[in-house]
């Protein structure tokens, strides 16, 4: 009997800072050429802000001097990216959990990792149902370092500010949500853990924040592991993407 989601799991470890633009190329990159389950753990080279594919440029406009924008091909709100331990989890379509709906293949994503922050002894949950706004929690994630005009959740959708369905809990605030893409390549889900949000706090400054969480959760998804780089190839593919397509103009400001 499998242990965890997965059969079997590769990691890839990045600890390159890239551009928003850049990560999330990256990400579709994998999306084409991964055939087992993949889980990507990464940094941004500078404080950055990324959303989601329906979301409004004129929402987060007011950042766009101070952080790195980026408009994700997965869906859901604004995360503000700064000290939070972002991950990419891709699955191949002949992989058996592919068939499965995207709400059980994100609550078991979740639930994965309120496994690896019990072998923490931290104290997590799923949310049973939607939330209300949490402003504090909106606050809270987006850093020490942003300044002026503050975020308005009138505007635009905080993610962290909305807890959704399935999405996970620390003292009755949002800590980790996600964001889904499936396509005939593949399903792709882009998640952030903003770990200064309740009492999880970062150690160091490689994608191993929050005391080994990266390495528990990737253990929680799947028994068989094994750890990979991003190769050159992969990068090529990465770096046209980047350039074509999020990095432009037209795409940040689509809609």
């Amino acid at each position: 009997m499998t242990k965890g989601l997965f059969a079997a799991l590769d990691i890839y470890y990045n600890d390159d800072e890239h551009s928003a633009a850049m990560n999330m190329a990256i990400d579709e990159a994998l999306l084409d050429s991964v055939a087992v389950p993949s889980i990507r753990f990464y940094r941004w080279r500078s404080s950055a802000l990324s959303f989601g594919y329906f979301g409004r440029f004129a929402d987060v406009a007011d950042y766009a001097g101070e952080r790195d924008l980026v408009r994700r091909w997965t869906g859901g709100g604004i995360v503000f990216h700064e000290e939070d331990l972002t991950y990419s989890i891709v699955i191949p379509p002949g992989d058996p959990v592919f068939s499965e709906s995207s709400m059980s293949i994100y609550e078991k994503i979740h639930r994965a990792l309120c496994n690896a922050f019990a072998a923490n002894g931290e104290r997590v949950e799923l949310a049973p149902v939607a939330g209300v706004v949490d402003p504090g929690a909106a606050k809270l994630a987006k850093g020490t370092g942003v300044s002026e005009p503050s975020y308005n959740i009138d505007r635009g959708y905080s993610c962290f500010a909305n807890p959704m369905r399935a999405d996970v809990m620390l003292n009755g605030r949002k800590i980790a949500g996600g964001a889904q893409r499936r396509t005939r390549r593949g399903l792709l889900q882009q998640g952030s853990i903003q770990l200064t949000v309740g009492r999880v706090r970062p150690t160091g400054g490689n994608v191993d924040l929050g005391n080994g969480l990266a390495q528990r959760f990737a253990r929680a998804l799947a028994e068989a592991r094994c750890e990979k780089s991003l190769d050159k190839s992969l990068m090529e593919r990465a770096e046209k993407i980047a350039e074509q397509k999020y990095g432009t103009d037209s795409w940040l400001r689509r809609r």
